[in-house]
């Protein structure tokens, strides 16, 4: 996709979203945290754990400790600005960790406004359920979070894991990570684009290995799981070999490493979108990028855009071109999705899935300025985005008759398309190597608590993020959907636990198998079953006229 085309794509569609979700997709810079769980009781104590670069007093909960703001790396400002993280310097005397570090420089989801948060942001939270952290007490397992934001968006603090971290009786870390231009640029300066983003994320897991036993984890049992831009980042850490040895399972939440988006299908003038790019086309955004700023010549360009102030780099404009994980470099050197083909990953278990409805939150967003009234605007969307012969096979297994409205006809198989078979056909090849487990959520009462008001003919249903509040302290849910979320926090925890999926009082979990054998959650008795996903979402027919990905760099 071309710079011109990643911007309308941000301010255009994923921007106007990103103001009204501060507590799904958690991308406002601003939003405040959610309120605290019912398993909260007043704080009790101020609990000190001794991290290797200093020591750290958090708070005690009464059924869970929690240490915040810690430092994983040192600040990455003034000469640190696009240089891999370093170690954090030591501190004396005891680090209070009471509350969040700063989050990541961003911009406010929508309008005009300054940046928010900082460039020393680089800091963890861990979360601890209470007691069985004494001397030779068994580790629990580890779970890592990377948070999702379109790489623009969002901060770890945001995602509270009481839930999982006490009823599954795990450690869990959240963490920020550079964003945007600090996060994603490249220059032939920095010998490419070193994915500054990445890299961060794997100084949190060996800070992780490192820590993880002082608070009661076990450093040889770390689960990495994200969701969106942070599926997106684990699938990268899955291809990486920089990452080699730092977590031990996978959770790949709604942003598979085939995840892509059909062209002009949300609007007319966006072309086709691709997360994972190549590294040459992110330098030449950067050399053009520089220039736009005054800093181009021979050499010292690098010094010149670090004397740059925050606000002359954190631009809508700079912030949306650099939000592509580059591939072709040290960090990531084989694209995600031809890696995983060609069976070029860490053989770890890996447990990945999609909602429903992925699509229609995005749609929903973007209807107004390009609206779906009828069957022909149905068709003619088609053949754009597809060209006629295969518009004409897409019809024959989507026919809009069979939807409520064209609306929904277009979301149901842009959810198909752009995440349920990229992400089954991901399974497929991780299914070669490892244990490898599908999921769908499938809950379409689901509630809509992101404050994006669902459009005339286009319920939202098992929307794209709106798994989160089943597994993290985001809103109160309604009674059926807590039992959901029960099971869904023991799933994921019991993952984290054997590399199983088995939660207790709950159906077993198959392997994924061909036909697709994926596990659909919903409320209900009878709510969680298998399912063939491959058949249901017409993926053989997508698997041979569009796999998704195209390259316009």
């Amino acid at each position: 996709m071309s710079v011109p085309d990643v911007r309308r794509f941000w301010r255009r569609c994923v921007r106007p979203l990103t103001l009204t979700l501060p507590a799904v997709l958690l991308l406002a810079a601003a939003a405040p945290g959610p309120e605290r769980s019912v398993v909260d009781r007043p704080v009790v104590d101020r609990p000190v754990v001794d991290t290797d670069r200093g020591r750290v007093r958090g708070l005690d909960h009464g059924a869970y400790r929690s240490f915040e703001g810690v430092p994983y790396a040192a600040p990455p400002t003034g000469p640190l600005r696009w240089r891999l993280p370093q170690p954090a310097p030591r501190w004396e005397g005891v680090r209070d960790a009471a509350a969040p570090g700063s989050r990541c420089v961003q911009l406010p989801a929508l309008g005009p406004g300054v940046p928010s948060g900082s460039e020393d942001c680089l800091y963890a939270n861990v979360t601890v359920p209470a007691g069985g952290a004494d001397r030779g007490a068994p580790r629990r397992p580890v779970m890592v979070w990377f948070h999702g934001g379109g790489f623009v968006n969002g901060a770890g603090d945001l995602y509270r894991p009481e839930r999982l971290a006490v009823r599954g009786d795990v450690v869990v870390v959240t963490v920020n990570y550079r964003l945007g231009v600090f996060g994603l640029f490249g220059h032939p300066e920095l010998g490419g684009a070193p994915g500054f983003a990445l890299a961060d994320q794997q100084a949190a897991l060996r800070w992780v290995r490192a820590n993880a036993g002082r608070f009661g984890g076990d450093p040889g049992n770390v689960t990495v799981f994200g969701e969106s831009a942070g599926a997106l980042s684990v699938c990268a850490h899955l291809t990486s070999p920089a990452s080699e040895g730092l977590f031990h399972r996978a959770i790949v939440q709604s942003g598979s490493c085939s995840t892509t988006s059909p062209p002009w299908s949300l609007l007319p003038t966006l072309g086709t979108y691709e997360p994972f790019v190549p590294e040459r086309g992110t330098v030449s955004d950067g050399v053009l990028a520089a220039a736009r700023l005054g800093c181009e010549g021979p050499a010292g360009v690098l010094d010149c855009l670090r004397r740059l102030d925050v606000g002359e780099l954190a631009t809508p404009e700079l912030m949306q071109a650099f939000s592509k994980v580059s591939y072709g470099g040290a960090l990531l050197p084989v694209e995600p999705r031809r890696a995983l083909e060609s069976g070029r990953f860490h053989r770890v278990p890996v447990m990945q899935g999609t909602t429903r409805d992925e699509m229609r939150l995005f749609l929903g967003t973007t209807l107004a300025t390009y609206p779906l009234p009828d069957e022909a605007a149905y068709r003619a969307r088609l053949e754009r985005s597809f060209g006629a012969s295969t518009a004409r096979a897409v019809e024959a297994d989507y026919p809009v008759a069979a939807y409520p409205t064209p609306a929904v006809a277009w979301a149901t198989l842009l959810s198909d398309a752009a995440f349920t078979c990229p992400t089954l056909r991901d399974s497929r090849a991780l299914a070669r190597h490892v244990p490898t487990y599908g999921y769908r959520f499938s809950d379409r009462q689901a509630p809509n608590f992101t404050g994006v008001p669902e459009v005339p003919g286009l319920p939202f249903g098992a929307s794209h993020g709106f798994e989160l509040p089943y597994l993290f302290e985001l809103a109160p849910l309604p009674v059926p959907q807590r039992g959901l979320a029960d099971r869904m926090a023991d799933y994921w925890t019991g993952f984290a636990r054997t590399g199983v999926p088995r939660a207790p009082e709950a159906p077993p979990w198959p392997r994924y198998r061909t036909p697709a054998s994926v596990l659909s959650l919903a409320p209900g008795p009878d709510g969680i079953s298998t399912v063939d996903a491959r058949t249901e979402h017409h993926c053989a027919l997508w698997d041979a006229r569009w796999p998704g990905v195209t390259s316009s760099r």
